[in-house]
């Protein structure tokens, strides 16, 4: 099974980008979007033989996940089934028989660390998810985790060092 992972900082101008192009060629099984900052009301997308499960953000041309898959999950849960974190559309589960599948646009702690309060609680949020899920089956997490391990990992590190 091939799994594709790609943060696209918004869905438009990535399908301005040889996306289909991009699509056909890598021929994945499921291709996990974070970032879309668009809804599947605002834009469609035809991929013939494939199912989409979009989770738009509230708040207009903000964050927003979206899974493109070959196979029809089991089931699907749309956030963490927590009020304070589900207003973002950062979180999209699949279930299939073997493993669940966690596409997830973590928050960033933002400029000068503003929402680093907001991110340690939603980390422990996001930890005990999975753990649940672990519980049951394999969990397979993609996604954009806003965590840089140095500073090649950064694409600007100048820029970026009171940032997360």
């Amino acid at each position: 099974m091939k799994i594709i992972s790609w943060n696209v900082n918004g869905i438009r101008a990535m399908l301005k980008k040889n996306f289909m192009e991009f699509f056909n060629e890598e021929k994945s099984d499921i291709l996990c979007i974070q970032e879309t900052k668009a809804g599947r009301d605002h834009i469609q997308i035809i991929l013939p033989g494939y199912e989409q499960f979009w989770y738009s953000a509230e708040r207009p041309g903000y964050s927003g996940t979206l899974v493109i898959s070959k196979q029809q999950p089991n089931s699907v849960q749309y956030g963490l089934a927590i009020d304070d974190h589900d207003n973002e559309g950062r979180v999209i589960t699949l279930e299939f028989d073997d493993f669940f599948l966690v596409n997830v646009y973590t928050p960033n702690s933002g400029g000068e660390l503003a929402r680093l309060d907001y991110r340690q609680v939603w980390d422990k949020a996001f930890r005990k998810f999975v753990k649940k899920l672990d519980k049951n089956k394999p969990v397979i997490i993609c996604g954009d985790l806003n965590v840089a391990h140095t500073e090649i990992d950064l694409a600007r590190p100048k820029q970026n060092i009171h940032n997360a």
